[in-house]
């Protein structure tokens, strides 16, 4: 006896936890709520999938959506209608917009503009800050907060913990899993002779080196276990710090990017100038290659695609003065 179902996708490969299989997806109420061989008589909407692949939606859990305050570039509408074009059902998104999302009212002030304009589900990180940092307990614990967002070093935006003072107030102020990114700002400070006056996006990597990256995650790691606080440390770019994050995933997550599974220097930059040009950067092969047996092994635990969009003018501007982040949602 066929059942009443809203929608059912037919004759699609649907991707399970078991694999690849023949089957078809009943949905009703919005929720799948039948996957197999089904009858689809009494559907009200049928979706012929033969030939297709057929995925669950999937959450983003880092983006870089750019209202308020950069809508020139992109804003929630525009940002949320790519993520669902990509089958991306879900985004965390992050607090370096104009003002940067530091307290309640920022954050209420991007659930409010997106009322009605998102076209999926989405979340907001707060930001970390000094002056925010005894107050992320209750921050954290807003609704539609997903976590708290540390910058170990500068990027895009304002937003920066550099220190191991702050940081260890930051962490010891509320109990969810922080979402870190972990670059050492001391040493790229250090490093900014390197391209200050004028240079080639292919020195990206150069001056945003290893160390810079391994140095950061060292103290990351040994701060957060001092205070008992799990980390999320995202876009992980070198071989260096896969096996000291699979040495401590009692406390430390790990994310890496499409960006820096398929891209590689010096090639990268040759081929596809500032446009390529991220933060961590892209790297050597043999980064890439380590990144790729992290997720075989399962040390990876989520990929993300840090999506950051800027104009096509301001990508052309002369390196160091081009902006990192690349598009990827959809």
């Amino acid at each position: 006896m066929a059942k009443d179902w809203d929608l059912i996708i037919t004759g699609g490969q649907v991707f399970t936890p078991s694999g690849l299989v023949a089957a078809d997806v009943a949905v009703a109420e919005g929720r799948i709520a039948d996957i197999g061989s089904l009858d689809s008589a009494g559907a009200d909407e049928v979706i012929d999938a033969k030939g297709l692949t057929v995925l669950p939606g999937v959450i983003d859990t880092q983006v870089h959506f750019r209202e308020p305050g950069l809508e020139h570039k992109e804003d929630l509408e525009s940002g949320t209608r790519a993520a669902v074009m990509g089958g991306v059902t879900a985004v965390f998104e992050m607090p370096n917009t104009s003002p940067a999302t530091i307290d309640a009212a920022a954050l209420n002030e991007k659930l409010t503009r997106a009322e009605g304009r998102a076209w999926c589900d989405h979340a907001f990180f707060i930001g970390a800050a000094a002056e925010n940092a005894d107050k992320l307990a209750e921050l954290e614990r807003l609704p539609g907060c997903c976590g708290v967002k540390i910058f170990m070093g500068s990027s895009t935006g304002s937003l920066l913990v550099p220190d191991d003072d702050t940081l260890r107030r930051v962490l010891s102020s509320g109990r969810r899993r922080c979402s870190v990114h972990s670059e050492d700002e001391q040493r790229l400070k250090e490093r900014f002779e390197l391209v200050r006056d004028g240079g080639k996006v292919a020195q990206h990597p150069e001056w945003r080196d290893v160390e810079t990256a391994v140095r950061s995650t060292k103290r990351l790691l040994r701060i957060a276990r001092e205070v008992g606080r799990r980390i999320h440390v995202l876009h992980v770019t070198t071989a260096e710090e896969v096996p000291l994050l699979a040495a401590a995933k009692d406390i430390a997550t790990m994310e890496v990017t499409p960006q820096h599974l398929t891209l590689a220097a010096p090639y990268c930059y040759e081929d596809l100038g500032s446009l390529a040009q991220m933060n961590p950067p892209i790297r050597e092969a043999r980064h890439r290659e380590a990144l790729w047996q992290a997720v075989r092994l399962g040390i990876v635990d989520v990929i993300g695609s840090d999506h950051a969009p800027h104009t096509r003018e301001e990508k052309q501007a002369p390196y160091p003065r081009s902006p990192s982040g690349m598009p990827g949602v959809q």
